[in-house]
């Protein structure tokens, strides 16, 4: 069904998204990031072809390397940190992604400003 879609369109899927998403290839090399408007950590196309490392403040880089061998190792299916920037709760996860096979192709990152999402309580059923 995929293959009925163009890159286009599905980046512009993963754009409309209330997320950011990036993939790192199993060679650590960045591929794709979304462009959403409202990005909580900025990218530049620049980053496109670099080792993923290098996109991290130093002080990470051992945490990013760890979670990249444990996908590669299939030690981990998930890694998730959340951290307060500027007032507001960012949830930030890992995913490996796995050919039909279960080989290691990549990782997604996936980022979230989730501070509105935390409060919400009881339910909504109907649109305002």
């Amino acid at each position: 069904m995929l293959d009925k879609l163009s890159t286009e369109t599905i980046a512009n899927i993963f754009d409309a998204l209330p997320i950011e998403c990036s993939f790192v290839d199993k060679d650590d090399i960045v591929m794709y990031y979304s462009k959403g408007e409202a990005r909580i950590f900025r990218r530049t196309p620049s980053v496109i072809g670099m080792k993923v490392q290098n996109c991290h403040p130093q002080k990470s880089v051992h945490k990013v390397q760890q979670i990249l061998d444990d996908f590669k190792a299939g030690k981990r299916d998930v890694a998730q940190f959340w951290i307060n920037l500027k007032g507001r709760m960012i949830l930030i996860r890992y995913f490996p992604v796995r050919d039909k096979s279960g080989s290691y192709i990549g990782c997604l990152e996936v980022t979230q400003d989730i501070t509105d999402i935390k409060t919400i309580e009881g339910e909504k059923r109907l649109l305002d």
